[in-house]
């Protein structure tokens, strides 16, 4: 309110009134004058002691009545208790006096200044208006009115701003204003339009007016006179008083009308001022406006809020934020929405259409699992519903492209009289699961569904590929029969065709009448191959069928073509040039031509010095010397074996045949130490018995023959009764072993050991007996007896013993222990398989001991070793990255698990997805980091713990984006869809911790 009193205005009237009523008198009058001199300085106090001292002069009626309003406003002043009964008291007693009224302004003011408006209007009261002014009785009549409003006495307020109104003073804009506000409260529509104009038309008002009359008009529904009225006012004016309600109204009037651009322009300066909050129905309109503008980002920031509750509301706002998103080609978005309107039932129109949608976005983004789920639900849901024929064309399409092939088949399964369509998706869907079992090694489900994808021969092609599987599938469960068998009906069909499995089918049947010895036609079909794939840029298998082809040359003793082929190979670079040479060394000797077979082997020897062949190369060269006669580069030869490769199985027949290079040189004390460490280290080795007779021979013929008898006695002593008893209980055992009874395996090779402490056979009874703990995991057990082991000289079953205490040390955590083991079983593994399991358990060690450049390193081994053994690839790359990670070496790490999930489809793939979308997300690459697991996460959906934690991930990321509705749908269809339990607590406390 304008209106401002100042306190002693009605003083200086009341002064000025006695003041020329009074003469100057010579005897009382100063009394008086004193009085008011003090009463202007401020001082009540004293004025009002002057009043209540003994006087000894008369004072007139008019003296009196002066000296008493003066002591009663100085009472006021001071706030003394008696003060407005004095006032009272003194109006009460004077009547009509013209003073009174005086009296009354004063006492009504006084209140009113106070805020005790009850009190002041009832001051008021006593004021008789019509012997004021106007200016006097229009402000008298408005503070009445107001001291009544300000006590919510709207009734009473009214008549007296009604009166002081229309008295055409400065105040009357006040009164105009609130008894407008009055009408507007109680309805009086026309009232408060005329009275609100009125107060208007003055300045102060001229910015107050426009909120209130267009709250009036909006509360009507007067669209027109809101719209009419209110545009001109923003325009005029920048400083109206709430001007963001003005632009809240025209928004409301506006889309009403249906006018969204003028709706979506003012709920966006309600917005932007900042003011306020818009009421979940005025985001929901503002959403709708924007996204009938077409201006979808903006519609998506209104609907996302609109959308955040589950009622009727929400609903709506969720279908139309979907919408909203497929516009801007956010699908997951979109699905998460149409997800929340399709579960919601106030609005069944919507909820059909939404569940639809769901599961068209959920195709659109490739997350086919997800859209054949919602397609499925909208069919069983809407057997009539409007969008049934695109749905089950949809569905044909999706079941294609789905990872989970077991519920895609059940679905087709249950469609009685299935399309072209859905027959030919039912081929490529059962194919897909039985290359899912093939990966997994369950073969039985692998054969059952490429014999169901083959019930719709649809594609020949794909035809022809499951036969190719069928005999990849027997051939490693060694049903060979059924495999040749199966890769003929692919070759039967094949002839007509360009599939490259017609290639593939070749190479396996060649493969597959190798390993049975059918020699001839394992031939003819690996040559068939390698001249298919020669001049090939992509030659797949090239490299191992032109070694396989030269051994089918050798076995068939075919020697000039075998030697030409391993010839061709080595001068193409066969990626297997090191067996190659080993072989055409083998080849050359068979024909004599001893020095090309030196110089091969000599050439293997020291360019592959890490080959799995070294071993069979020093040993054939050695023996090829002996042929030669070269004794002492015999005796070199096998000398070198035996220093470089301790542990090998040739180290008997090495010593053996040293120890006849030294005879022949005629040196016979080394000759003698040979047959000596064959019978004491090697005493159960075949060549035993003759290492005994050489012995015999040598003592004698340098005359020591008595030596003999003490050799021969610590032979029989290794080998009692001739070897017949204890070796049938050591063969006994044995079998125990390889039947795969551990348990009385243990019994028995712990009886033998009992028996026969110092036989030549207890190295192999040891690690037989640590072995079948280690089999029935019985782990201290094994390792006691494998210890026993460690300290036996070099042999192969000691190297196999240190990889199972490297295996045990592994499983229990003592990953420092377990790396020394490791490290000697991958350095003198006698086979690729050995070198890889050993690898794989370095891998590990490494990783937990913080090894990351071992790590690395090892990884890279075991990559050049891909294929040996199942999934080595994948752990390689993933502990590969870990430590590239924890290197900082975080952009080679992505590239890392980049390959890991773009080739490998496993558990593996999974994790490294999940590490590859957190790396993004910690480098601030939002976006990045949920693309990834949108684009990529389909084939890993088995993987029920790493997929939830993907998707937790993103959960994340839509809250550090400020996307908490999609959060709370991302974490919803975790819960309700998971299969993890695990997963699914995290997800619920991360949806409590929002609500």
């Amino acid at each position: 309110m304008k209106y401002h009193l100042v306190l002693l205005a009605s003083l200086g009237l009341s002064i000025e009134a006695f003041s020329q009523s009074t003469l100057y008198q010579t005897g009382s009058q100063p009394v008086i004058d004193e009085q008011f001199e003090l009463f202007d300085k401020q001082l009540f106090s004293a004025a009002l002691l002057d009043y209540q001292k003994d006087n000894p002069f008369d004072f007139s009626a008019e003296q009196d009545r002066s000296r008493a309003l003066l002591t009663a406003k100085s009472a006021l002043n001071l706030e003394a208790p008696n003060g407005p009964g004095l006032m009272k008291a003194y109006i009460l007693d004077n009547g009509n006096h013209p003073s009174v009224n005086t009296a009354g302004l004063y006492l009504g003011d006084h209140f009113f200044y106070k805020r005790n408006y009850k009190e002041a209007a009832e001051a008021f009261s006593l004021v008789n208006t019509d012997q004021l002014d106007n200016s006097a009785k229009a402000d008298v009549l408005f503070k009445q009115g107001y001291a009544f409003f300000l006590d919510n006495n709207y009734g009473k307020a009214a008549p007296y701003f009604d009166q002081s109104k229309v008295l055409g003073e400065p105040i009357s804009y006040d009164a105009y204003y609130y008894s407008g506000y009055i009408a507007l409260e109680s309805g009086a529509t026309q009232k408060a339009i005329a009275d609100l104009q009125a107060a208007g038309r003055s300045q102060f008002y001229s910015t107050k007016v426009p909120y209130l009359l267009a709250a009036l008009y909006y509360q009507q529904g007067s669209y027109e006179e809101l719209i009419s009225y209110a545009e001109p006012k923003l325009a005029e004016s920048g400083n109206l008083d709430r001007r963001e309600m003005i632009n809240l109204y025209l928004a409301e009037a506006y889309f009403a009308k249906k006018d969204f651009a003028k709706a979506a322009e003012n709920y966006d300066a309600f917005v932007n001022a900042r003011k306020g909050e818009l009421t979940r129905e005025q985001v929901y309109k503002g959403g709708i406006a924007q996204f009938e503008l077409g201006n979808f980002p903006r519609a998506s920031d209104y609907l996302k809020v609109s959308a955040s509750s589950n009622d009727e509301l929400g609903q709506a706002s969720s279908y139309y934020l979907g919408h909203a998103y497929l516009k801007q080609d956010n699908f997951q978005f979109a699905s998460t929405s149409f997800k929340a309107a399709a579960d919601a039932a106030y609005n069944k129109e919507i909820q059909e259409e939404a569940l639809f949608n769901y599961a068209k976005s959920n195709l659109q983004k490739g997350s086919f699992q997800a859209g054949i789920s919602g397609l499925d639900s909208y069919l069983e849901a809407y057997p009539s519903g409007k969008f049934r024929s695109e749905a089950e064309t949809l569905l044909s399409e999706a079941l294609i492209n789905t990872s989970d092939y077991l519920r895609a088949i059940e679905q087709m399964d249950r469609i009685s009289n299935k399309s072209p369509r859905i027959r030919e998706a039912y081929q490529k869907v059962a194919y897909y699961q039985a290359m899912v079992y093939y990966r997994d090694k369950r073969y039985p489900g692998a054969i059952q569904y490429l014999d169901k994808s083959m019930e719709y021969p649809v594609n020949r092609d794909l035809v022809l590929e499951s036969h190719f599987w069928k005999g990849e599938i027997y051939a490693a469960s060694g049903d060979l029969a059924a495999a040749i068998k199966s890769y003929d009906q692919a070759l039967a069909m094949g002839r007509t065709t360009s599939s490259a499995y017609l290639n593939k089918s070749i190479y396996g049947l060649g493969y597959a009448y190798f390993n049975s010895q059918q020699y001839a036609k394992a031939e003819t079909h690996f040559k068939d191959y390698t001249d298919r794939m020669r001049s090939r840029q992509d030659k797949e298998n090239y490299d191992d069928a032109m070694l396989r082809l030269g051994d089918c040359y050798y076995v068939q003793k075919r020697f000039g073509e075998s030697e030409q082929n391993f010839q061709q190979a080595i001068r193409e670079g066969n990626s297997g040039i090191d067996y190659a040479l080993f072989r055409l060394a083998v080849v050359q000797n068979f024909q004599s031509k001893n020095q090309e077979s030196i110089n091969n082997l000599d050439r293997l020897i020291s360019s592959y010095p890490n080959s799995l062949y070294i071993e069979d190369a020093l040993y054939q060269r050695g023996q090829i010397f002996m042929e030669e006669t070269r004794y002492r580069e015999a005796a070199a030869g096998f000398s070198e074996l035996i220093r470089k490769r301790p542990n090998s199985p040739f180290i008997p027949y090495a010593l053996e045949g040293r120890a006849v290079a030294n005879f022949s040189l005629q040196n016979y004390n080394e000759t003698i130490e040979d047959y000596r460490i064959i019978l004491a280290q090697h005493p159960n080795s075949e060549n035993a018995e003759t290492a005994l007779k050489g012995l015999q021979e040598t003592l004698a013929l340098q005359g020591r023959s008595g030596e003999f008898s003490d050799y021969l006695s610590e032979y029989k002593a290794a080998n009692p009764d001739g070897g017949s008893v204890q070796n049938l209980e050591f063969e006994a055992a044995k079998s125990l072993y390889f039947e795969k009874n551990f348990q009385q395996a243990t019994r028995a090779f712990q009886k033998f050991l009992e028996s026969y402490p110092q036989s030549g056979q207890r190295i192999d009874a040891l690690y037989f007996l640590g072995d079948s703990y280690y089999q029935l995991e019985s782990y201290d057990e094994a390792l006691r007896a494998f210890r026993q082991l460690e300290n036996e000289p070099a042999s192969p079953q000691r190297l196999r013993a240190m990889q199972r205490m490297g295996a045990i040390e592994l499983d229990r955590g003592n990953f420092n222990a377990a790396i020394p083991y490791l490290e000697t079983a991958a350095e003198n593994a006698r086979n690729k398989v050995e070198e890889v399991e050993a690898l794989q358990g370095l891998l590990l060690a490494y990783l937990e001991t913080k090894k990351y450049n071992q790590v690395i390193s090892t990884a890279e081994r075991l990559q050049k070793q891909s294929g040996i053994i199942p999934e080595s690839t994948p752990n390689a790359l993933l502990a590969k990255a870990k430590a590239q990670f924890a290197l900082n070496r975080k952009d080679a790490a992505e590239v890392t698990l980049a390959i890991l999930v773009d080739e490998y489809k496993t558990v593996q793939g999974a994790e490294g997805l999940y590490l590859l979308a957190e790396s993004y997300q910690q480098s601030g690459e939002i976006e990045q980091s949920n693309e990834s697991i949108f684009e990529m996460s389909g084939p890993f959906a088995d993987f029920g713990y790493w997929y939830g934690k993907m998707f937790l991930l993103i959960a994340d990321n839509y809250l550090n984006a400020g996307e908490e509705f999609q959060a709370k749908a991302t974490l919803e269809s975790i819960v309700e869809n998971t299969t993890d339990d695990e997963i699914r607590q995290l997800a619920q406390d991360k949806l409590q911790s929002l609500n």
